[in-house]
This record gives structure tokens, sequence and C-alpha cells, in this order.
């Protein structure tokens, strides 16, 4: 399964710009479904490189207007979606990850 992002791609390394026009590096965690549409899980990583031991960022997944396969990441405004996804998410690598509340 190849995925298109806005920004550079290097394994599951992913750029994005935030508001002020900043590259903001990103490890992608997993690509989540809920009522027909998709949400990525990103783990913020700090300049060096390393993981940013903390939240996740979860955004929605929403094709671009043009004909391109490029897709952009909104932010998710609705707080229950933002937890169904992260319910889901935190059930599947339930195993790989210690989830603190």
């Amino acid at each position: 399964m190849e995925e298109n992002f806005e920004g550079e791609e290097l394994d599951n390394l992913v750029i994005l710009n935030d508001e002020e026009g900043n590259e903001v590096k990103f490890e992608f965690l997993d690509l989540v479904e809920l009522d027909e549409e998709e949400y990525v899980v990103l783990l913020p990583m700090d300049e060096e490189g390393e993981e940013d031991e903390g939240e996740v960022v979860i955004l929605k997944v929403e094709d671009t207007d043009d004909d391109s396969e490029e897709e952009s990441y909104v932010s998710v405004e609705d707080d229950e979606t933002l937890n169904k996804v992260f319910e889901i998410f935190k059930e599947k690598f339930k195993d790989d990850f210690d989830f603190v509340d």
C-alpha cells in the first residue's frame, strides 16, 4: 500500500507544515478507519528525530481537490471522534505501547 503525503516521507517519517509554515516531523503510527473516513495517528518527533514522549496527533485524511493522488491532513475538532479513533488505535497497539490516561 503506497501512501502519499504532502512533504517528504522516509520509511514512517512524515514531515508536515504547521500554521506558521514550519516543518514538523512525525512518526507515522497507524491509519484508522472510522465511519467511512480515514485518520492518521502520528507521534511528534523533536529536532533530533527522537520520539517525543507525549501525546499522539490524530488528523483526518482528505483528498486534495486536484487530480493528484496526494492527500492532505486536517485537524479534528470533534472530541468524540478523536476519542473513538484513539480507542481503536489503543486496542490495536495495546501490546506495543504503554498508554497513560
